[in-house]
């Protein structure tokens, strides 16, 4: 189960988007669908999974370590830290950051998860490392979330026209 979190946190956030949006003010707005979805990526897939990473690398480290196939290493509360400072900081994006507070937010997001992303590569082009935490949805997550939080502010940015703060 815990191989499929990160997919599960993903159909999360397009499930609750799609009631937020199904459920707002007429007419639908592209302004209000693109908040939507940034808000509850910022929710689920960065803020609740950093979180859930968070407590998986601080609390039960070995068994994270044996899911993307490494041996345990002190190294994984440092990462558990970055998860948690990762996942405070979108839940914070999510309902009360500006634009610029979530960029930032997105820019973490893309330098130390997709640095893991890149890891992931690495790894599995040069160990064959293919443990569903280093090949599995994780793998592909560490590269949509940064890239959707960022691309949805680029576009509200270009389209819509947000008020800079």
């Amino acid at each position: 189960m815990v191989f499929w979190f990160p997919l599960l946190f993903w159909a999360a956030a397009l499930l609750v988007a799609g009631v937020m949006i199904g459920r707002g003010p007429r007419p639908l707005t592209l302004a209000r669908i693109l908040e939507q979805l940034l808000r509850w990526i910022l929710v689920f897939p960065a803020g609740l999974m950093g979180l859930w990473a968070f407590s998986g690398h601080v609390f039960v480290p070995d068994q994270v370590a044996a899911s993307i196939g490494w041996a345990p290493s002190p190294f994984q509360f440092e990462v558990g830290m970055a998860n948690l400072g990762i996942g405070l900081a979108a839940l914070i994006g999510a309902f009360l950051g500006s634009p610029g507070f979530r960029a930032a937010v997105g820019v973490m997001m893309l330098g130390f998860l997709g640095g893991a992303g890149v890891g992931h590569l690495v790894q599995i082009n040069a160990t064959g490392d293919m443990a569903a935490g280093n090949a599995g949805p994780i793998l592909y997550t560490d590269f949509a979330t940064p890239l959707a939080v960022l691309g949805l502010l680029l576009i509200q940015r270009l389209l819509v026209r947000v008020p800079k703060a």
